[in-house]
Formats: C-alpha cells, structure tokens, sequence
C-alpha cells in the first residue's frame, strides 16, 4: 500500500499553504488568527502579505510550543496555563519573519497568478500610500477582492495556482512513482 506522505495543507515546511490563506482571508473569514475583513471591500496586497505572515509564525510558535509543553508534561512537570501562554509568547518572538522564504516580490508574482486566473479582481477602492508621502506620483494602495470564479475553485486548484494556470508544467514537476 502506498501512502501519501504529503501533509493535506501548507507542504513541509509550512503548516498551510499561501493560496488557502489568500481565499480565506478574502472570504472574510480571518484565518489563522488574523484580523476578518469586509470581503466587498477587499484588502491590499502588502496587508494580506503581511497577514499571512504574522498568520504563519503564529502557528508555528503555537506548534512549537506544544512540542515544549509536551516535553514537559511528560517528563513529569506540573504546566500552568500561565507557563503555556509564556512559553508561546517566548516562542512567538523567536519565530523569524522571514522563514516562509516568500519574500513580498515572490508574494506579488503568485498574486499575479491569481490575477490572470481571475481568482481576484480589483474592488475600485484604493488609498494613499506611504511613499506618496514623499513622491506623490508613486501608486496608491490597491485592493482586491474573490471573484465568484476564485470561489468555486476547489482545493486541488488553489493548491498550486500556477499548475492550474499552466497544467502543462505540473507533470514535468512532479516526482514520478517507481
């Protein structure tokens, strides 16, 4: 019997992957722990990255700490839920930002993806960015919402939106079984 090793969301490394997060945040329903948003109004790109982001190390302190709290409990040690929130909060701060080795470019280009699906479209709502401040020509901050296509789009699909948008890449990509 073969068995999938693969974890159902996120990959490996990550425990949920940047697709699932981005419709979710979309729909409104705040994920992970991040903020809910009107999903007719949408959000801006830089603040669904950064959501997803902060989504990501709060999960992985929370599975960290679990790790630890584990450890504890079994080798005998009486864990207060104080000594919980502690050990998660020391575990959220040494989380590193820049350990789901998605940098903002690499976020904007599978945005992109998602773009040329039609997953997501412009609501017509925009604000003023920072860096107009100092250069007032520069783009204001854009945001996006689902689209009824990127609704119905199932699991498999926003899995892998690239595979999805060119279906004649996954096979070449994909790991052939012996």
């Amino acid at each position: 019997m073969v068995m999938d090793l693969r974890p159902a969301r996120g990959g490996f490394l990550r425990p949920f992957g940047c697709g699932w997060f981005i419709r979710e945040f979309l729909l409104g329903k705040g994920p992970e722990g991040s903020r809910a948003i009107d999903p007719e109004r949408g959000a801006a790109q830089s603040d669904i990255n950064y959501e997803y982001k902060e989504a990501l190390a709060r999960a992985t302190a929370r599975e960290r700490s679990e790790r630890i709290i584990s450890k504890l409990v079994v080798s005998g040690a009486d864990v207060t839920e104080e000594d919980a929130e502690r050990i998660y909060q020391r575990e959220l701060k040494r989380v590193s930002r820049k350990f789901t080795h998605m940098r903002y470019h690499s976020f904007l280009m599978y945005f992109g993806v998602l773009k040329r699906l039609g997953w997501v479209e412009e609501t017509g709502d925009t604000e003023a960015s920072s860096i107009q401040d100092n250069y007032p020509p520069a783009p204001g901050r854009v945001y996006y919402r689902l689209t009824d296509l990127g609704k119905l789009a199932g699991d498999d699909p926003w899995s892998n939106p690239l595979f999805t948008l060119y279906p004649e890449i996954g096979p070449s990509h994909m790991k052939k079984s012996v």
